[in-house]
């Protein structure tokens, strides 16, 4: 097989100088509306799966059409310095129903997990493959604070039932579990059973129906909605006139240019065009904060090295490298499932219709343990008797922008080896779990991660990795330990996650 990333050229100068801009906008300062006790704000809140910071063109793509998406950019505030608290999918969205590091939870990787028999370290286990029961959500916070609560779309928090989110504070609900965009009904991919299915539906539109229903129904009380789309996750599928659409589109030099994963972003446009249509429609667009958000960075291509398209699609890229590259992180380093910036930086546009200033664009630090202590004062609603790690991302009284510091802990093997960071300002330190090394990045000059400075900068080093130090210690971030079974000529071997049975 080809080395995939070969395929990927050097970001264009057009392209770098979009980033340059971005970057060079002037942070924004949006304070808290005298919120009515009686007309609390309605939250919808989107999610997409592994969509990348560079994926949409309001963040310079010159390939992906999400117009949709860009009027949220346009009407709202867009977020350059926005991440996930882990590169992949389960823990963050533990971080976001719990308001805590996946660290603290005791999630750190997928549910089940990653798992190397034979590599140099054993790698923790998530200490629940589910998000514990006594961890207040978001949900139920805002159930207590008045508002109806609904959750479609992926879930991956556990699967039993006492797991889903029935049991976690959402009153209405719908679970995809399958992993498949089409058949839903054939595959018995939605939980609870939805037998108004047929297997032409594709699990986008469904999702969005739900949620649609969901906003006709709640439109005159509080609502927080939250839609947890599975697309852009492999295997990469579509419908086929958007692929048609892409392939015959003109490919810009500097991005892969797969007319699939394209196609899958503008099915996320469309739905987010139906939401906001939805709102318009039943006349709570003006009262409603609308956010979209990915879990974790873009994929490029699949850990495993196998094609990353559908069966039936495969043919359409049949001796191209485009059978194993999805997207790129362009100009940021590396993909999915590793700690550079490409794994962890996310989209973020947020529109709050005369609340937020249209066209905003901010540099504040934000990382998804945030959205709870946010959403709660926007709700007006307490905090509940918990740790909340984020900080309230409006909340002018603190120093939340360029000086914060924000971590990770991803301490398992998958695009690279444990490794857990830290970012403060402009300086990010990673240290790797196999052998402790250092690197150290100015990411104001350095966004692409390529010239590690910590020989350079000794006290900066010193100061990050006692403040990462302290912070594993008090989230009880489980280390990896040596691997008695350990076998340099099987290390990259994946086995079964003893998890799995």
């Amino acid at each position: 097989m080809k080395d995939p990333r070969q395929f990927i050229k050097h970001t264009s100068l057009l392209f770098a100088i979009l980033c340059i801009a971005v970057f060079a906008a002037s942070c924004v300062e949006i304070k808290h509306p005298d919120l009515d006790p009686k007309n609390k704000p309605n939250i919808v809140f989107i999610l997409a799966d592994d969509l990348g910071w560079a994926d949409l063109a309001c963040y310079g793509n010159q390939f992906n059409e999400s117009p949709h998406i860009d009027q949220l950019a346009a009407d709202g505030i867009k977020y350059t310095n926005a991440y996930a608290a882990c590169p992949v999918c389960s823990p963050t969205r533990a971080s976001i129903q719990s308001g805590q590091y996946p660290a603290r939870v005791g999630i750190t990787d997928f549910i089940t997990g990653h798992w190397r028999p034979f590599e140099k370290l054993i790698v923790p286990k998530n200490r629940t493959q589910y998000l514990p029961a006594e961890i207040v959500t978001i949900a139920e916070s805002l159930q207590a604070a008045g508002y109806a609560t609904g959750y479609f779309g992926k879930w991956h928090l556990g699967n039993k039932p006492e797991h889903l989110p029935g049991n976690q504070g959402y009153d209405d609900w719908r679970v995809h579990t399958r992993g498949t965009f089409y058949n839903l009904q054939s595959k018995k991919a939605i939980i609870p059973p939805d037998q108004t299915l047929n297997d032409e539906q594709r699990i986008s539109e469904v999702l969005t129906d739900y949620s649609v229903d969901f906003i006709e129904q709640h439109k005159d009380q509080a609502f927080f909605l939250f839609l947890a789309h599975y697309d852009v996750h492999v295997q990469l599928d579509a419908d086929m006139d958007l692929i048609q659409k892409y392939l015959a589109k003109e490919k810009p030099d500097d991005y892969p240019s797969n007319a699939i994963y394209a196609a899958m972003v503008e099915h996320v446009d469309r739905s987010v065009g139906r939401i906001v249509n939805a709102l318009r429609l039943q006349g709570v667009e003006e009262n409603t904060i609308v956010i979209f958000y990915s879990d974790n960075g873009g994929l490029v291509s699949r850990f495993d090295e196998i094609p990353l398209l559908v069966d039936d699609k495969q043919d359409l890229y049949k001796d191209s490298d485009l059978l194993y590259v999805a997207s790129s992180n362009k100009p940021l380093r590396a993909e999915k499932g590793t700690i550079y910036e490409g794994g962890i930086r996310e989209p973020l546009l947020i529109k709050w219709p005369g609340k937020i200033e249209a066209g905003s664009v901010s540099k504040d630090l934000v990382t998804s343990v945030d959205f709870y202590p946010t959403l709660l004062k926007l709700a007006g609603s307490s905090l509940p008797d918990q740790v909340l790690d984020g900080q309230d991302i409006f909340n002018t009284e603190k120093e939340l922008d360029t000086q914060r510091a924000i971590y990770w802990h991803y301490p398992v093997y998958h695009h690279d080896v444990p490794a857990s960071a830290i970012r403060k300002g402009n300086w990010k330190l990673i240290e790797y779990l196999d052998d402790y090394s250092i690197e150290l990045y100015n990411l104001n000059a350095d966004i692409g991660e390529e010239n590690d400075v910590s020989k350079n900068h000794p006290d900066k080093v010193k100061e990050l990795h006692e403040l990462l130090l302290n912070w594993r210690a008090d989230v009880k971030a489980e280390l990896p330990i040596e691997n008695p079974e350990f076998d340099i000529a099987r290390r990259g071997e994946w086995g079964r996650h003893p998890d799995r049975g």
